[in-house]
């Protein structure tokens, strides 16, 4: 992979990993650093990126410097019972230019991609999460996107890239190649209604903070997702003061951990991002502790993934067939290594679907179905492939 755009961890990082304790995840994972240069990336599973761009944030100057908290306070950690190979790439300085920045995102992303290596992104503003979207052009292949955030960021078309807009300009790209956008921990009173209506209005998924903080039930969510995108502003400020936008309300720490845990354990995801982290406003690296709790979470439900998508092997899985009302059956699969669910959509016209041909559910949305109750998750599914 191209590495002209990426810099070595920070020197106070390098010289501290000789004290780290035996057996902490710093003595396992493969760091670029200024002594041993640029990692070898065969057989790598997982690669932390910093992004240091914050040109682009609204009123938070500053994320995406001092990165190299978060490495410490991770590095120091211990891995669970692990079989993971993980590499640090160093960090994505600014260009000239925000385009410039947001040009070696894609790129380097692209590159991961391509190797089947899951990039963990740590910035910088949340709007880097229109370049990761873009990495994935190369593929050929519609993306679903779930961010974590209390604010749609949404803005107009007439808005620049920033980080208050970057959705609009995800959703108006053309071609597009969002097939779904879920919104986890929005806040009503910080988001104007024509917002929240449009975002439903496209068939989108939307779930307020407070059916959010039901964690369990995001899970099916999660499991749909390509790109998984938070904003550490969506945690309340006790929990994590390094944001000048942060909020009083939102998650508690560990309810973003076990969100953090079950995007990793999705078999779909192959790219994490945690955002807006600014060390100026963090509290005795506070929410440097947290981000580095965080991607341990995600590191740990990797580990636990069992690829139990259905179609595997007929062994693997139960099918069952609900008849409607109107005599057309909704097929639902029951994996038998995870008892997760799944439900059949029906291609209409367009191929470039089929990989959303089945879609994440739970066993309450078979049951409903069974009383001839279609859940909605289905009836936006089958909208969007109209």
């Amino acid at each position: 992979m191209n590495t002209d755009f990426l810099t070595p961890i920070h020197d106070d990082l390098e010289a501290s990993l000789e004290m780290l304790m035996p057996g902490s995840i710093g003595n396992s994972i493969l760091t670029h650093s200024k002594i041993k240069g640029f990692p070898e990336l065969h057989n790598i599973q997982l690669a932390l990126l910093g992004v240091e761009e914050d040109r682009n944030t609204d009123g938070n100057l500053g994320s995406g410097k001092d990165l190299h908290h978060i490495r410490s306070h991770f590095y120091k950690l211990f891995p669970g019972n692990w079989n993971v190979s993980m590499a640090d790439l160093g960090n994505i300085k600014k260009g000239n230019l925000p385009s410039d920045t947001h040009f070696a995102i894609t790129e380097v992303i692209k590159d991961l991609l391509k190797m089947n290596i899951i990039p963990i992104i740590l910035g910088g503003g949340q709007d880097i999460t229109f370049s990761n979207y873009k990495a994935y052009d190369q593929l050929e292949q519609t993306v679903n996107l779930v961010v974590v955030d209390s604010k749609f960021d949404l803005g107009s078309l007439d808005d620049k890239l920033s980080s208050k807009s970057y959705l609009s300009k995800i959703i108006m790209e053309v071609p597009t190649n969002l097939f779904n956008f879920s919104n986890i921990g929005y806040q009503t009173y910080l988001n104007p209604q024509e917002e929240i209506k449009l975002i439903q209005g496209l068939n989108f998924d939307t779930y307020r903070l407070a059916e959010a903080k039901e964690v369990e039930t995001l899970e099916p969510v999660l499991r749909d997702a390509d790109i998984v995108s938070i904003d550490i502003g969506s945690v309340r400020q006790s929990d994590a003061p390094a944001n000048k936008n942060a909020s009083p309300n939102g998650f508690y720490g560990d309810e973003i951990c076990g969100i953090a845990r079950y995007a990793g354990i999705s078999d779909k995801v192959s790219s994490f991002g945690i955002y807006e982290f600014n060390s100026a406003f963090d509290s005795h690296n506070l929410t440097a502790h947290l981000i580095a709790q965080m991607i341990w979470c995600f590191i740990e439900g990797f580990n636990s993934r069992v690829k139990d998508y259905p179609f595997a092997t007929k062994e693997d899985y139960q099918k069952f067939t609900v008849m409607l009302e109107n005599d057309d059956p909704i097929n639902f699969y029951k994996s038998n290594k995870t008892g997760r669910w799944w439900m059949e959509i029906n291609l209409i016209q367009h191929n470039k679907y089929k990989r959303h041909a089945l879609i994440p559910c739970t066993y309450q949305d078979y049951i409903e179905t069974t009383n001839q109750l279609i859940p909605d998750r289905w009836f936006k599914a089958q909208s969007k492939m109209i």
